[in-house]
């Protein structure tokens, strides 16, 4: 019998019995990303994983890997996995688009509004002790409606936000690898040509990109420049995308107003971490798809994929068909 193995033990009893109904299941009972040397292991017993998006599947596992036949990645993003190497050992790879893109576009606006307004930092002085009298000038936020969104990546994800962002009257800018006429059209928003023309006339810049060679380490210091003073940079991508370094010091020195990121470089952020010692900036635990509806739905997909795969159908979302050419 195939044997599928379940990279974290928090699943929802469904995805479970429906594994269990065609495969051997095997669980890594951790919430923590299993070690290197156990991946490499299971690589060598197991017929298909079901990892997490920041689970590291490296060349070394995949090019040791004797049994592995297929990856149901649950995630959107497979920077986590080595694709190429994948590819030449006849590894499928999936992942799960689509299903996500609601959840991931409602936190970009709880984001969004919370850095605009200061919801987390007021919080944080009421709890802190600071709220001794009525005095609105500490909190003093910024107006979402009517303000320029600019938005990087226009895929399933960016389009959401941009409809959301109707319904606060903002004029939506965009950019991404392929122009979208028809979009504009039916949505109202507006193509810029460059990312450096985004950030000069966004009061607010939402990234939604996938992390890639060309994407890696995007926003560094000569981007920030580019940004207005009074701006806000929200991050819902991956944490490579930007250059940490220089983002705190666009904080800290007031280049940009303030940012909100759901993801870091590295994740967990380290405690050591400057942005952590400033108060312009929230940062949540790359939760943007965790509503509990989608993350059901999130791994059900994994295990359709996986499923699919190991049983001769075609998988849903095949990241790399092509591999299955070199088995």
């Amino acid at each position: 019998m195939k044997r599928v193995w379940v990279m974290r033990p928090f699943h929802d009893e469904a995805i479970y019995n429906s594994l269990k109904q065609n495969f051997e299941v095997d669980t890594w009972d951790d919430h923590k990303t299993p070690p290197h040397d156990v991946v490499m292991e299971k690589a060598k017993e197991c017929d298909a994983f079901l990892p997490e998006g920041i689970d590291i599947i490296d060349a070394e596992v995949l090019d040791g890997a004797t049994r592995l036949e297929v990856i149901g990645n649950r995630a959107v993003g497979t920077d986590n996995v080595d694709i190429p190497a994948a590819t030449r050992n006849g590894i499928l790879l999936t992942n799960t688009p689509g299903v996500l893109q609601d959840a991931c576009a409602d936190m970009t606006f709880a984001l969004l509004l919370d850095a605009a307004r200061q919801v987390a930092y007021g919080d944080r002085s009421i709890r802190a002790g600071k709220w001794v009298f009525f005095d609105q000038t500490p909190y003093l936020g910024l107006d979402a409606y009517g303000k320029t969104l600019g938005i990087f990546g226009f895929g399933g994800i960016g389009q959401r936000v941009a409809k959301r962002a109707s319904g606060f009257d903002m004029r939506v800018i965009y950019h991404s690898r392929s122009r979208k006429i028809d979009l504009e059209e039916s949505m109202g928003v507006e193509w810029a040509p460059s990312l450096a023309d985004l950030l000069q006339a966004s009061d607010y810049v939402s990234l939604h990109c996938p992390l890639t060679d060309a994407t890696r380490k995007m926003m560094g210091a000569e981007q920030f420049a580019m940004m207005k003073s009074t701006a806000i940079f929200i991050n819902m991508a991956r944490g490579g995308v930007v250059d940490q370094p220089a983002l705190y010091e666009a904080l800290k020195n007031k280049t940009i107003a303030r940012a909100a990121i759901d993801v870091t470089d590295p994740e967990p952020i380290p405690m050591s971490d400057p942005l952590l010692t400033l108060d312009n900036v929230v940062i949540t635990p790359h939760v943007g798809s965790a509503s509990e509806a989608t993350f059901k739905n999130m791994g059900l997909m994994a295990v359709r994929n996986i499923t699919a795969a190991l049983t001769g159908d075609a998988p849903e979302t095949p990241v790399n068909p092509e591999a299955l050419q070199n088995r």
